[in-house]
């Protein structure tokens, strides 16, 4: 991951604050999905701050509809770490429990396309992944204390193994 410079470290300080926070959380989104379109999945909104974005395809854990949403994607080798903090609110986000119902995914990221399968992290992993997400961006801190009443839980996603379908020996 890039090293923050100075017009992202102004940028992340002004998107943690509570009322952009309130914002984000309404509107990022749908922002990051238009321009990722207009772009063919080029551009976003949300990496002018230093943050890794990826589009995500989860399967509803009760419509059954597939659902595609911009997230922050904590790379980590061929993994991605997701951390579902929801801007701090008081409950999980959607996509969390659409992974935990149906965990094969798809992620998207500057073009390439692959199937993953999510797990919840282990403590250790929780840990390590959300020091990740706060030394890239200082929101995660605070929305780590604003939803002091829950766990945070983050996912991995780990690419779906391939089958070698290659039958000669």
């Amino acid at each position: 991951m890039k090293k923050l410079n100075f017009f992202m470290n102004i940028v992340q300080q002004f998107l943690a604050s509570h009322p952009m926070v309130w914002l984000m959380a309404r509107v990022l989104h749908h922002a990051d999905m238009f321009l990722l379109r207009l772009s063919g999945g080029k551009l976003n909104f949300t990496e002018l701050s230093g943050l890794p974005i990826i589009e995500l395809t989860t399967t509803g854990a009760k419509s059954g509809k597939q659902h595609t949403l911009p997230l922050t994607g904590l790379p980590d080798g061929e993994k991605y770490a997701l951390i579902a903090s929801n801007f701090g609110q008081t409950h999980n986000p959607g996509w969390y429990y659409n992974l935990k119902a149906n965990p094969e995914c798809t992620v998207k990221r500057r073009g390439k396309e692959g199937v993953y399968i999510a797990r919840e992290a282990t403590d250790e992993e929780n840990n390590h992944y959300f020091d990740m997400a706060i030394s890239i961006y200082i929101g995660y801190a605070a929305y780590k204390q604003r939803a002091s009443h829950r766990k945070i839980p983050v996912m991995i996603l780990e690419p779906e193994p391939q089958i070698n379908t290659d039958k000669r020996k």
